[in-house]
């Protein structure tokens, strides 16, 4: 398992959210970023996590997050575990005053978890090996010869999301 963190929210072409996870340990625009696929409420939980920002009245994921501090349960780890068939799959492992607990989630509920949390999170080698995409086309690469503007990052982050399909992404 390799520790990530959240590099930020994307849309696709199809105006599709996007999670793009990052290895913590590698540097901008080097290695890869893994994209999942999210819904809309889960893309505006996981921002507003990242962000600091505090909603009028808690989301799903705030609540789930005073239950489990309610019940004295704290989140250890999440890890986003593989993909089957386009669709990924993803473990939230808690420490519970009755003993450990591996519960199987969504990675988009289990990311935006553990951002509130500050839980860290994993990914498998094998997920970034079979689906991750080259960081330079999601992330701005430090020191390179030939400084790109903001503009021309967007520009090519927007063509790799017009062409790319969530079926490319299949096991």
């Amino acid at each position: 398992m390799i520790q990530v963190r959240v590099l930020g929210i994307a849309l696709d072409a199809a105006r599709q959210h996007i999670v793009l996870l990052k290895p913590l340990l590698e540097e901008p625009g080097e290695g890869s970023v893994l994209p999942i696929w999210i819904g809309a409420q889960e893309a505006t939980s996981i921002l507003l996590a990242v962000s600091g920002e505090h909603p009028p009245r808690p989301l799903t994921h705030d609540l789930m997050k005073t239950l489990l501090d309610t019940v004295g349960a704290q989140v250890e780890r999440v890890e986003v575990t593989r993909i089957d068939e386009g669709t990924f799959f993803a473990e939230l492992t808690l420490t519970t005053p009755a003993g450990p607990l591996v519960l199987d989630t969504r990675p988009s509920d289990a990311v935006a978890l553990a951002v509130r949390t500050e839980a860290p999170l994993f990914v498998a080698q094998e997920l970034l090996d079979e689906a991750g995409i080259p960081a330079e086309v999601a992330e701005p690469r430090t020191g390179a010869a030939e400084p790109r503007t903001e503009e021309e990052k967007l520009d090519e982050f927007k063509r790799f999301l017009e062409d790319v399909d969530p079926e490319d992404f299949q096991g």
